[in-house]
């Protein structure tokens, strides 16, 4: 049985990590031949997220002592992984753990080196989300241009919280970035290394800056800035 690391960051999610853990935990991948590892860490949260999380003993929790973005945060939960595969997923309940089967699929068949679970597969430039606010669907459409002209390789959501690797991959990466960017560093230094990443459709439930989504304009600006620094690799 082989292990699928899943790298949860999470900066005060105490309404959703609970739930999101529990999601997590009933997705059987057995039949696959996979086992799960959770890894949350809590990147200095100010409210509860730290002590929900250490109701479940199945879960590893890394804790900051002082906050260092989602990035950072990611990065610390690859040094902490032990599986064969790693997926990154937010804390929130945008994404559904129920596509890690499709994704995990596609990378045992050898369809890519990478599996990115996609939000705008539907046409060239993907569906606009009823719940999503037009901003984060624009600013999402246009780092996938940004992308296609730094890199050579239209993706259509490079900015999705599901990210599938092979672990060893992740750990040949140098990785600088410390917060949302970190996505576009990741995809950057992928394809410079001449790895393949396939794309599978995935659900999507956007929430609102009141439910507590995080990324902003100054996101989409260190993004682009990102994918220039990071496009040879």
């Amino acid at each position: 049985m082989k292990r699928l690391s899943i790298v949860i960051p999470a900066y005060n999610e105490e309404r959703f990590i609970g739930t999101l853990l529990e999601r997590i935990r009933a997705v059987d991948l057995t039949p696959h031949g996979l086992e799960k590892e959770l890894i949350v860490v809590d990147d200095c949260s100010k409210d509860a997220t730290s002590e929900i999380v250490m109701r479940y003993p199945d879960v590893v929790l890394c804790r900051h002592e002082k906050n260092g973005g989602k990035g950072r945060a990611v990065r610390t939960g690859i040094g902490r992984a032990t599986g064969d595969y790693l997926m990154i997923q937010d804390a929130d309940l945008e994404y559904e753990p129920l596509d890690y089967v499709p994704m995990v699929k596609a990378l045992l068949s050898k369809q890519g080196d990478v599996v990115y679970g996609s939000r705008y597969t539907n046409g060239l430039f993907g569906s606009k989300h009823p719940q999503q606010s037009w901003p984060a669907y624009l600013g999402g459409r246009s780092l996938s241009i940004a992308g296609l002209l730094c890199t050579g390789r239209y993706l259509t959501d490079t900015v999705t919280a599901l990210k599938l690797f092979p672990r060893q991959l992740l750990n040949e990466i140098d990785l600088q970035t410390t917060g949302f960017e970190l996505d576009h560093e990741i995809t950057s230094k992928v394809l410079a290394r001449g790895r393949s990443i396939v794309e599978v459709p995935i659900q999507y439930f956007p929430r609102s800056r009141e439910e507590g989504k995080k990324i902003g304009a100054k996101d989409w600006i260190r993004g682009l800035r990102t994918f220039w620094r990071y496009r040879r690799g």
